[in-house]
């Protein structure tokens, strides 16, 4: 894949120490399902610690495009799914959100529909075939188009036996476990190859249950769901997401002097991995009150399989560009398929900085250095590449220009906002 050109919404920013305390925004992935769960019960929820990113917002468009009544407000929502479902045809605009796609596929056929999927970006060209099977088992009507997101689906799903391979994004075994307890009969997922990203599917189980649906499964190889079940409301906080608390974490790694608020230790959310991994690499974690904060002196090379905790793998390349020794990242052939190819974009706007990166078919194979340069560098439209080369500012010894800043608004709209202040300094160019 081309990485994308500059624009004219060019950041630069002057290397400088981030020093001060972040509230970590919330966990995009619980707000998904938090949000799908409350919309599926017949009932009012309130959702509360909600930030409106754009993948948020497709997902909010998408359950009140199946019917439910939500309410926005500045950082909690109003949810109402006494009348999701009752509409036979919608459109849903998933935006550039994979979650949101896969997430809604299933979820839009738990009744009899003719919904059409349509999308922006990459999103056309992440793989569907899991659900392609399933409709053409079950006989669902559909049509797509190559590269680009327009799918018509007409048809509901049935209960049933659902055989799915563990090694594609765990979203698409999300998004049954939302639909299969609503249809009629009992259904049964059938993982057919080692299950990557198991830490995802525990939120989904964790969600489900809060929201009242019991599943249960065997070692993660099946899972068992009864039919005839029913959501129930129910008000939820959101958790602090550690996908976008990896970009501090590796920041204080770095020497940087950041304590992080609202984290939760306990969390089940995979991207936590990335505290362990830093550990590994010779980081301190410490934890004063609500206040978290990562230090080191120095860090060391080490392994890091990328299958269950892709979203932190770009930032933590940063971290290993600066460690001694030779860090080796496999399994991580799913960020091929993201906004864009982040392993070659990794790989090639560090690479320009001063990193040494040598791209392998599933991962990286970086040899530390002792400094990173400035210069111009691109974000490949990727909100986490471009938060990843801001952190990566912060240890140049030149002026960094990175294009595209606009792109963290997918996941984390306030990044820059919060850079800022902690002491990061940008200007427009």
């Amino acid at each position: 894949m081309e990485q994308k050109g500059f624009n004219m919404s060019q950041i630069k920013i002057t290397p400088t120490q981030l020093n001060g305390t972040v509230a970590i925004p919330p966990s995009k992935s619980m707000a998904h399902r938090a949000i799908i769960c409350a919309a599926l019960a017949k009932g009012k929820s309130r959702i509360d610690h909600i930030e409106y990113s754009q993948d948020i917002l497709a997902t909010i468009s998408a359950m009140q495009a199946l019917g439910a009544q939500i309410e926005t407000y500045e950082d909690y929502l109003f949810i109402d799914g006494t009348s999701t479902g009752c509409q036979q045809e919608c459109q849903i605009d998933c935006k550039e959100s994979g979650s949101t796609l896969r997430f809604m596929v299933p979820v839009s056929l738990i009744h009899e529909n003719h919904v059409r999927f349509i999308g922006e970006g990459n999103l056309g060209k992440r793989p569907l075939n899991v659900f392609y099977d399933i409709f053409d088992e079950q006989g669902i009507s559909y049509q797509y188009q190559n590269e680009i997101l327009d799918l018509t689906i007409q048809g509901h799903l049935k209960a049933g036996e659902f055989k799915v391979p563990g090694n594609v994004s765990s979203q698409f075994i999300s998004g049954l476990l939302f639909a299969l307890p609503l249809l009629e009969g009992d259904s049964k997922i059938i993982i057919t190859s080692k299950l990557e990203s198991i830490g995802y599917i525990d939120l989904t189980l964790q969600m489900l249950e809060t929201f009242g649906i019991v599943i249960t499964h065997d070692h993660y190889q099946e899972f068992h769901i009864a039919g005839r079940q029913s959501y129930h409301a129910h008000d939820y906080y959101v958790e602090a997401d550690y996908s976008q608390a990896a970009f501090y974490l590796v920041a204080g790694a770095l020497g940087n002097s950041v304590a992080l608020k609202g984290l939760n230790l306990d969390s089940l959310q995979g991207d936590k991995e990335a505290i362990d991994i830093l550990k590994r690499m010779g980081a301190v974690l410490t934890q004063t009150g609500d206040l978290i904060k990562v230090e080191a002196k120095g860090l060391k090379a080490t392994t890091i399989d990328g299958s269950q905790c892709p979203d932190v793998i770009p930032v933590l390349a940063l971290a290993a560009c600066l460690a001694e020794g030779t860090t080796k990242i496999e399994h991580a052939e799913r960020l091929r398929i993201k906004e864009c190819d982040r392993l070659a974009a990794v790989a090639s706007e560090l690479t320009k900085l001063g990193a040494k990166i040598t791209e392998t078919t599933d991962g990286l194979i970086i040899e530390g250095v002792c400094q990173l340069q400035g210069g111009q560098v691109s974000a490949w439209a990727d909100h986490r590449i471009a938060m990843t080369l801001a952190i990566a500012s912060t240890c140049a010894q030149t002026e960094m220009i990175i294009d595209n800043k606009e792109c963290v608004k997918k996941s984390y709209p306030s990044f820059w906002q919060d850079f800022e202040q902690l002491g990061g300094m940008t200007s427009e160019c």
